[in-house]
């Protein structure tokens, strides 16, 4: 994966955060996997969110959960707005984006790519981006600013991409989540002979493949959540790439949840650097076999072992973080 330019640090990120952000995702992973398979979907998402609250709770931060498992009426713990944290009004505020289960369905049918993810930035650097779809665009590092935009029909935008690249748009692959709405833009895409691989869900890990050379995947496409498409953002503006974001709404209680949560402008178009700005840290430990991780194996004599990443903004930093875990004696 490329680096970003390193930015001044930040005082309030403190580089011990880095890895204590891993913790949080680690314990998430490993909660949720002992559903994995078993077909219970809310019974995995309920074991992660408790273990990833228990994890933050022994963090010295004043954190505030920003994007989380929805508002407070609808989630009993890790909704939009809830402190986490052990040091609240002493620690260093931060905002938190989370996805504690990104794949319910596929831990629950033992598919492939579901994590435990997290991002976090200092106070009012995430979009509180309001529990509806987004459409999402997005392309790996290494291109001029501004080569893609939702503005773009996807044709242009694949045009422009392959015209960048030195090759035609049949060379160019797409990633798309594999789902009915998606029918016209596929039907598009193939038309211009673009390959395009399908993935049933974990648009997060769809959206990193396209910094990963070895996945092959050039552009991001196609609409999905919005919470994941800020986490998406953090994680590419660690590691370079470029994103777009459009807020979709499908009724008129959406667009007054977009209000309450301050967005006024419902058409706008949000780049990478508008959804989570500053310094910021993306962490994620897989829970099922992925393209970018291995999930969570249980091996004999109780041992687990798990694999996660960590990426920070100022320094442009991956860190590839391989875990074995014992229960205590």
């Amino acid at each position: 994966m490329s680096k970003t330019s390193a930015t001044p640090p930040s005082n309030v990120l403190d580089r011990v955060l880095v890895m204590e952000m891993v913790r949080v995702t680690e314990a998430a992973a490993v909660a949720a996997s002992a559903l994995i398979g078993r077909g219970d979907e809310k019974a995995a998402d309920a074991a992660a969110v408790e273990a990833m609250r228990k994890a933050f709770d022994e963090l010295p931060i004043d954190g505030t959960v920003v994007i989380g498992e929805g508002e407070r009426d609808e989630a009993p713990m890790l909704y939009i707005g809830e402190k986490v944290g052990g040091a609240q009004g002493t620690g260093p505020k931060i905002d938190i984006a989370l996805d504690p289960l990104e794949g319910t369905t596929i831990t629950a049918k033992a598919g492939p790519n579901a994590l435990a993810v997290l991002a976090c930035a200092e106070e009012g650097n995430l979009l509180n981006a309001p529990d509806v779809y987004m459409d999402k665009l997005a392309v790996g590092p290494g291109y001029p600013d501004g080569i893609i935009s939702l503005a773009k029909t996807p044709t242009e935008n694949v045009q422009a991409v392959a015209a960048a690249k030195g090759v035609q748009p049949n060379e160019i692959i797409v990633c798309v989540l594999d789902r009915p709405r998606h029918a016209d833009l596929i039907a598009e895409l193939r038309s211009i002979g673009c390959g395009i691989q399908l993935i049933p869900d974990g648009d997060v890990a769809g959206v990193i493949a396209v910094t990963n050379p070895d996945t092959t995947i050039d552009l991001y496409m196609g609409q999905g959540g919005a919470p994941e498409g800020v986490l998406a953002a953090a994680a590419l503006r660690c590691v370079g790439g470029q994103f777009n974001g459009r807020l979709v709404f499908r009724n008129e209680d959406e667009r007054q949840r977009a209000y309450k949560w301050g967005i006024e402008d419902l058409n706008k178009i949000y780049t990478r650097d508008e959804l989570a700005k500053g310094d910021c840290i993306f962490a994620a430990t897989g829970v099922t076999d992925g393209s970018m991780l291995d999930g969570v194996k249980r091996r004999r004599g109780g041992v687990m072992t798990t694999e996660s990443v960590v990426m920070r903004a100022s320094s442009g930093t991956v860190r590839w973080v391989k875990g074995e875990h014992r229960k205590p004696r």
